[in-house]
């Protein structure tokens, strides 16, 4: 798994168009802010819904501080998995440092 700063993320996926961003967040957290063209797949589901993804697409894993989204990545990458990436400091600092309109909570 890649762990990559919103800084970062931000210059990847305008450059990479066709990265899934996976926000695992609960209903009403993803209701507050979200990354636009993210999908909203809550962790509790997310087990469910692995298989609608191909194991060497690109995806990003979106929480609110990176914790819920590193292990959601770990999790895919033992399902063989091969292109993870976790937002490291979540949706947090994607509003801190990337969409200064974004609501923080």
């Amino acid at each position: 798994m890649i762990e990559m700063t919103a800084s970062e993320l931000n210059v990847y996926i305008a450059n990479n168009p066709n990265t899934a961003l996976i926000d695992v967040r609960e209903n009403w957290e993803y209701n507050v802010a979200y990354i636009e063209k993210s999908i909203h797949i809550p962790i509790s589901e997310i087990q469910n819904k692995m298989h609608d993804f191909d194991e060497d697409q690109t995806i990003v894993f979106i929480c609110h501080h990176g914790v819920r989204s590193r292990m959601v990545g770990v999790y895919f990458e033992q399902n063989e998995f091969k292109n993870i990436i976790n937002l490291r400091g979540g949706i947090d600092s994607w509003a801190k440092t990337i969409d200064h309109n974004m609501a923080v909570y």
